[in-house]
Formats: structure tokens, C-alpha cells, sequence
């Protein structure tokens, strides 16, 4: 990937976490938890969902495959966590702060690689073979799923259509 291209990603993915923000800014508490669908996430969920994959998904990735060589990284399993650890009852400000801090570690961790860096890889479950390079990419293709969630979810409660269910689109992340 060249420089250019790699500092804007980065700086689509710096932007994530304050158009989160601006969003959260919009919606009542119970507008930020309420579900378009019965198979829906809400705002919150999302929150929490794109907190818990950034540290557990995407930090983890990055740290396993500097650390080894060509490690077999785990599916984030987003739908179950998100039952298991009630995303829906979580503090939606703690789930932002959490997002944004473990997005800037992860970018940094991301601006500091080598140039041979870059290339290192592992397999991931129900992705194959991912480099160090590959990631920013599928962080702000996730991000990009997520937010057209987001753009939904305030669209609904504006009380216009949504353009699809902003659900859970993270079957392997």
C-alpha cells in the first residue's frame, strides 16, 4: 500500500469514533436503544459491538501477527457477544470512550509498523490469509457497514425509512 493511500484510510478511521459521537449527540437514551428490527442492533449495540471488536478483533490481530509467525486469528463472533455481555444495558458514553481509545492505540500501533511489517500475516477464520496491510482495509470497510447502520438507525428515528435493517453485519469480522 502506498504512504498516500495508507494516511487516508487512517484518517477515514480517525474520523469514525467522532462521527459516533456526533450521532450519540442526536438520539435520547431510549432513541439510542431502541432496535429498527427484531434481528436489529441499536445504536448502543453498535457502540459496544465496534468497541469490543476493536480491542478483541482488530488490536489483537494486529499484536498476534507482529508477535508471531502466521497465527491462526479467531472469528469475532459479534452476535454472541453481543447477547452475552447484554451490549444493549451498556453505558453508551463508556462504550464511545472505549471505541475511540482503542481505535487511536491500534492506529498508532499501525503508523509505528516497518516497511517488512507490513507484510507479515495470518489466517483468519472465515477469511484465510490476512497481512498487516489488509487491515486498515477491512477496519474501514467494517466502519462503513457500521455507519450506514448508524445513518439508518437516525433516519428511523427521524421517522423516514431506513434503507436496510441495521442489524448485526459483522458475520466475520
Amino acid at each position: 500500500m502506498r504512504r498516500r493511500d495508507f494516511e487516508t484510510i487512517l484518517l477515514t478511521l480517525e474520523s469514525t469514533p467522532v462521527l459516533l459521537s456526533r450521532a450519540a449527540a442526536a438520539l435520547s437514551p431510549s432513541e439510542a436503544r431502541r432496535r429498527p428490527g427484531a434481528d436489529c442492533f441499536s445504536f448502543v449495540e453498535n457502540v459496544w459491538h465496534l468497541a469490543d471488536l476493536e480491542r478483541e478483533g482488530f488490536g489483537l490481530r494486529i499484536r498476534r501477527i507482529l508477535a508471531e509467525e502466521n497465527p491462526a486469528l479467531a472469528n469475532f463472533e459479534g452476535n454472541r457477544l453481543a447477547r452475552e455481555r447484554n451490549y444493549q444495558d451498556q453505558d453508551v458514553d463508556r462504550g464511545l470512550a472505549l471505541f475511540a481509545r482503542a481505535r487511536a492505540q491500534n492506529l498508532e500501533a499501525l503508523r509505528r509498523l516497518r516497511r517488512s511489517d507490513w507484510k507479515r500475516s495470518g489466517s483468519q477464520e472465515g477469511v484465510g490469509r490476512i497481512t498487516l496491510a489488509d487491515i486498515p482495509r477491512l477496519m474501514a470497510e467494517h466502519d462503513r457497514s457500521h455507519g450506514a447502520d448508524v445513518a439508518d438507525i437516525l433516519a428511523i428515528v427521524r421517522g423516514h425509512a431506513a434503507t436496510r435493517c441495521p442489524g448485526p453485519t459483522s458475520a466475520v469480522a
